[in-house]
């Protein structure tokens, strides 16, 4: 059974950061593109950042909303995923979600098979 098990929600003021990091086991994270959903009250959930794996080059995608602002990256020795996310919007608030998938372009636009339990991020203040 694969497990994505996200951290590093919570509340913050406009303009602030949050680290989002999403662990899973060495054999998942080798061999699957990962990435960060996010859902927010009433809306459909979007695409944050996806990263391919390692021998893919470990090329990035981002949604227009959050580049330059966001960035998603891989710590290859502790299997993780994370999402930097500095100058946080109110419009940043959602539940966001670790995403992993054997399919680059799944996981670079609709999301692949596997996901997170979630992890709220409120910017207000």
């Amino acid at each position: 059974q694969v497990q994505l098990v996200e951290s590093g929600g919570g509340l913050v003021q406009p303009g602030g950061s949050l680290r989002l990091s999403c662990a899973t086991s060495g054999s998942i994270f080798r061999s699957n593109a990962m990435g960060w959903y996010r859902q927010a009250p009433g809306k459909e959930r979007e695409l944050v950042a996806a990263i391919t794996t390692i021998t893919h080059g470990g090329r990035t995608n981002y949604a227009d909303s959050v580049k330059g602002r966001f960035t998603i990256s891989r710590d290859n020795a502790k299997n993780t995923v994370d999402l930097q996310m500095n100058s946080l919007k109110p419009e940043d608030t959602a539940v966001y979600y670790c995403n992993a998938g054997p399919n680059v372009i799944m996981v670079f636009t609709t999301g692949g098979p596997y996901w997170g339990q979630g992890t709220q991020v409120t910017v207000s203040s």
